[in-house]
């Protein structure tokens, strides 16, 4: 009996110790595997998709400074600048955007997946679809959070697409200008009108996408849609996102090129009363919109495909890798 007493507490540390210390290291690393996954996928998912509407991209954001917003016009545009400064011009500016849009996309979509869990474990929902509000919810942070992050690049980027090649040599020398002949707080010029609408643009981005996605899980029977299929659910996401939040971020790029277009927006309220007196409720606050129709869901499409796919195939490596070992 004596013998018994003695070896109950001795053996049961060393019963339970083995577990706890082989269990959350495995923890850990898948984890960090998930997430350095949803980094990676998403910066490639952001790369491809603003690389592919580059040439659109551009001649939108000139649009929304000063140009006529007939959608005939944008492709006139678009050909003249091709004939007058040759193809590669088209791309002007996309260095700047792939420096922006690759932090910002790989933040967005990671950010996008940790939301989701955390709303996943508050409302109950561990393992499962959120429900609707959770949804738009774990979008709109995420879209948030990349835009705090990545909004100086977001100017620079505008900066560069609206200016002829002469005033700016390079994404540095843009924001050396900036500081010096404007200030650091121009770096931030619009940054309330693009949070403002960033919530219900990645909101509603990501809730359309991923409601499409379990809706279609529901009615066809299968677990994943195609890439076609994830195509046209992003595509629908994309225009019902960017219709939401458009004048919005007509005002953020006015503000953000007020300083070479000789403007001078000081609130979001005054630059959509000027942009309104000026040019009118539609064709001010909507101008580039009909573009945005041909830009926003091919991008947006490519961009949440992109991501799903890459997220597939990295787990496939993975999954391969550790069954080799």
């Amino acid at each position: 009996m004596g013998n018994g007493v003695r070896e109950g507490p001795v053996d049961f540390p060393k019963d339970v110790e083995p577990v706890t210390a082989a269990h959350l290291p495995a923890e850990d690393n898948q984890e960090k595997k998930k997430v350095l996954n949803s980094l990676m996928s998403g910066a490639l998912a952001g790369a491809v998709a603003k690389t592919a509407v580059a040439p659109l991209d551009r001649t939108k954001i000139m649009f929304q400074g000063d140009l006529p917003h007939v959608l005939q016009e944008a492709y006139r545009l678009i050909y003249r600048t091709y004939l007058n400064e040759g193809f590669w011009s088209l791309w002007r500016g996309n260095s700047a955007t792939m420096v922006r849009v690759i932090p910002y996309a790989a933040i967005q979509f990671c950010a996008h997946e940790e939301y989701k869990q955390l709303l996943g474990s508050y409302y109950g929902f561990q393992g499962k679809a959120l429900t609707p509000f959770p949804r738009f919810i774990a979008g709109s942070l995420a879209g948030t959070t990349a835009a705090m992050v990545t909004y100086p690049l977001d100017m620079v980027r505008a900066r560069m697409a609206v200016t002829p090649k002469e005033m700016y040599s390079s994404i540095v020398h843009v924001f050396i200008r900036i500081s010096r002949e404007e200030g650091l707080k121009t770096l931030y010029r619009g940054f309330t009108p693009t949070i403002l609408g960033v919530i219900p643009y990645a909101g509603l981005s990501f809730f359309t996408y991923e409601t499409l996605k379990k809706v279609h899980a529901d009615h066809s029977g299968k677990a994943q849609p195609s890439p076609p299929e994830r195509l046209l659910f992003g595509a629908c996401a994309g225009l019902i996102g960017q219709s939401a939040s458009y004048p919005l971020d007509v005002v953020r790029r006015r503000m953000q090129t007020a300083g070479v277009l000789g403007h001078t927006y000081s609130s979001i309220l005054l630059t959509m009363q000027e942009i309104v007196r000026e040019e009118g409720l539609i064709r001010g606050l909507y101008k580039g919109l009909s573009m945005n129709w041909v830009k926003g869901p091919i991008a947006v499409g490519i961009s949440f495909t992109t991501f799903d796919l890459t997220q597939i195939l990295l787990r496939k490596l993975q999954h391969g890798a550790g069954v080799e070992r």
